[in-house]
């Protein structure tokens, strides 16, 4: 029989909802949108031809409904890998623990996960408004390296890029898995493709100089120079290898589109960018 998770460990409310999303399994459908934004949301699931479910605690928002006869859950994670941990530990417990026994599931249930966002290019001819999609997501934030992740993570390309940028050894240790190849051919067939590289935070892990000073002034430079296999860094956010790494690592099936709202080479800014949101959340909805 599979080991009983104590409730400190998973803890549930005392309705049976999971403790963060609040939700009860059968409100989550298989196909599941990602996004930062609370507000997207709503953008989101007003596309949706019904909505059966609106939950709310803190900024973690979900409305799951129907969209042209597919069931669909659109779900705000917040900004970083650390709330990625828990919104994608929680979506795996709806799927695969009894949380009435907390015992495992004997049938596994695989989700499609779509993370839609925004991000910053780091190569010079992507414009902005276009839509990238991850081949790759290499995360330099260091939340999944508490994970015995196995041989799920490419660490020939791990290699290749800590000797391409000569990286610092007092930063996150990287670590790099691939999109699902059949979502990357089903959504993203016509899309800008590349790696995807998260950091820890919006402004020094992206190599954003305010007032405080960086370590290493030079990594974007350096990460925008990085090739192997025929791949470049294509763009620079704070969500995807997590949900790389922790949706692969749970038998799901991950990938993440994102509006180039930013070139971090240009410096190039968009700053009003809903309608082209809504017309790739749209792309994403048709094809999921």
């Amino acid at each position: 029989m599979k080991k009983q998770i104590p409730a400190s460990e998973l803890p549930l409310h005392s309705d049976g909802t999971v403790y963060h999303l609040n939700l009860h399994p059968e409100e989550l459908a298989d196909n599941v949108i990602l996004v930062g934004d609370p507000d997207r949301v709503e953008m989101i699931s007003s596309l949706l031809d019904t909505v059966e479910v609106k939950k709310q605690n803190r900024e973690l928002i979900t409305h799951t409904g129907v969209y042209k006869g597919k069931r669909v859950s659109v779900i705000s994670t917040g900004m970083g890998t650390d709330n990625i941990d828990i919104v994608l530990t929680e979506l795996d417990a709806l799927c695969n623990i009894d949380l009435q026994t907390r015992r495992e599931k004997e049938t596994h249930r695989s989700l499609n996960l779509v993370r839609i966002g925004t991000s910053g290019a780091l190569q010079s001819d992507i414009e902005v408004g276009t839509a990238v999609a991850s081949s790759f997501g290499l995360g330099i934030d260091g939340m999944f390296q508490f994970y015995d992740f196995g041989d799920i993570c490419r660490e020939d390309i791990v290699d290749a890029f800590i000797r391409q940028t000569n990286w610092n050894n007092r930063l996150p240790y990287p670590y790099c898995t691939p999109a699902s190849p059949v979502l990357l051919e089903r959504i993203a067939y016509d899309m800008r493709k590349g790696m995807t590289i998260s950091a820890a935070g919006f402004f020094g892990p992206q190599g954003r100089q305010v007032r405080a000073a960086l370590r290493c002034p030079e990594m974007n430079r350096m990460v925008g120079m990085f090739e192997y296999q025929g791949y470049k860094i294509t763009n620079m956010e704070m969500e995807s290898s997590a949900i790389y790494g922790l949706g692969s690592m749970l038998g799901h099936y991950p990938l993440a589109v994102c509006l180039i709202i930013a070139n971090r080479v240009t410096g190039q800014f968009m700053d009003s960018y809903f309608d082209q949101m809504t017309e790739l959340s749209r792309k994403v909805l048709d094809r999921i």
